[in-house]
């Protein structure tokens, strides 16, 4: 683990603002003015805080305020899928969170990788950890309760307010002075139950809370113990949840020196095998298979090639995790680009309800009606501006939204905001991507 954290402070570089630090004092990496973009942007529309675009962070910024967001508010899209962002969301550092049943080791690889304790961390065969705990980089130790973290305007967690406050009761960050956390934060999640334990006896939507943080985050690790192979109902109502982020998620066999040789061969293939059945995707999903905690391998049980294979997965896994702070900048582009096509499809679907309900009379049965056929209003729009299946929301949660509102009651769209939206997709972002280069190189 010695090479994680020397290895991210080569240069210390803050990927949110391109300042770099040289004998403690902060420059700021002068970059060609934008003209193309500020250009674009209509004066009549409310403007970002920013004199200048600086960096692609603070572009991304000016367009999401200037371009998406008057769309997403006319159409309320943040009722329907993600909520709107702050500019903490832009400035947040990269998050990997870790998802397993209980007693995996997910605290323990996070201390694993710390080499210390977190304020907070508890460990045990147990179901400890009863709550999300964000690790994040502070001045000092400290845990800061949920309900002051959701108001807090410097993190990026004020969404998290719509699950309630018997989710921010079960929510925390742990704040600690650590060279990996000034580049990384983790998000430790409570070991998911069997039985009906997972939907009666939690208070607040626990599939609801991780599918917002899997948005949110870069790297989404799932833990498996060699004695817990089986996937619950639950858990995979879980991975179901992730639904859109399958390229984050990464899987990781711990605990694997608890095993032989021989048995550790046929906890593979079992592992695979559910995994098969619950990952819908034609890919094999990456498997890293170790004993990712402070305690030394048993050789005698795993034997000198087993030794070599942890160490080889190791550091695979630790590449993976290196390369999450120079890969964040492009993620966030990516994550912009898929939510302006979301909230673009989004509105069409709206435009296309409000086409087929009547002026006058029969309001709520046509609503209704429509409701019923979703399925059919998505073809349509679908069939008529060529877009791809794939990037329509899932039916039953926009039914399931929709039936809280009235059709009639939303804006009519606005061609022009559309346009914005495809200029911003075919011309802004590009232009950006051209002009800036990613901070952390």
């Amino acid at each position: 683990m010695e090479g994680l954290t020397s290895l991210l402070n080569n240069k210390k570089v803050s990927i949110t603002t391109g300042e770099t630090e040289l004998n403690g004092t902060k420059h700021v990496q002068q970059s060609p003015s934008f003209s193309l973009l500020t250009s674009k942007f209509s004066k009549k529309k409310p403007q970002a805080s920013l004199h200048a675009v600086t960096s692609i962070t603070d572009g991304l910024k000016r367009l999401y305020v200037e371009k998406l967001k008057p769309l997403e508010v006319a159409y309320r899209f943040n009722e329907f899928g993600l909520p709107l962002l702050t500019d903490s969301d832009f400035n947040s550092k990269p998050m990997v969170m870790l998802l397993g049943q209980y007693s995996t080791g997910k605290t323990t690889f996070i201390k694993h990788l710390l080499k210390c304790n977190y304020p907070g961390a508890h460990i045990g065969p147990e179901p400890t950890t009863d709550r999300f705990v964000v690790v994040m980089s502070g001045p000092d130790e400290r845990s800061i309760p949920g309900n002051t973290v959701a108001v807090h305007a410097d993190l990026p967690f004020s969404g998290l307010t719509t699950f309630g406050g018997a989710f921010l009761s079960k929510f925390e960050c742990s704040q600690m002075p650590h060279e990996l956390l000034e580049h990384i934060s983790f998000v430790d999640s409570p070991g998911v139950l069997s039985g009906e334990k997972q939907r009666t006896e939690r208070s607040y939507d626990f599939t609801g809370a991780i599918s917002w943080f899997a948005a949110k985050c870069d790297l989404i690790l799932l833990l498996f113990d060699p004695h817990k192979l089986d996937i619950s109902d639950e858990f995979k109502r879980v991975i179901s949840s992730l639904r859109g982020h399958e390229d984050k998620i990464r899987v990781v066999l711990n605990k694997a020196d608890q095993v032989d040789t021989q048995q550790l061969m046929r906890v593979y293939g079992a592992l695979m095998w559910s995994l098969g059945k619950v990952l819908n995707t034609p890919e094999v999903v990456r498997v890293y298979v170790g004993s990712f905690n402070d305690k030394p391998v048993d050789d005698a049980a795993v034997g000198p090639l087993g030794k070599e294979l942890f160490e080889k997965e190791q550091s695979d896994l630790l590449v993976d995790l290196m390369d999450i702070p120079k890969k964040a900048c492009d993620r966030r582009i990516n994550e912009f680009v898929k939510r302006a096509r979301a909230a673009k499809i989004h509105a069409y679907i709206i435009r296309q309800l409000k086409k087929e309900m009547p002026t006058m009379m029969g309001k709520a049965k046509t609503q209704q009606r429509l409701m019923d056929n979703l399925e059919d209003v998505f073809a349509k729009v679908q069939t008529e501006f060529h877009l791809p299946a794939g990037d329509f929301p899932d039916v039953e949660h926009f039914r399931k939204v929709l039936s809280t509102y009235s059709i009639d009651k939303f804006d009519k769209v606005k061609p022009k905001m559309i346009q914005l939206i495809d200029d911003m997709l075919g011309h802004d972002i590009p232009d950006l991507l051209t002009n800036f280069k990613n901070p952390y190189q």
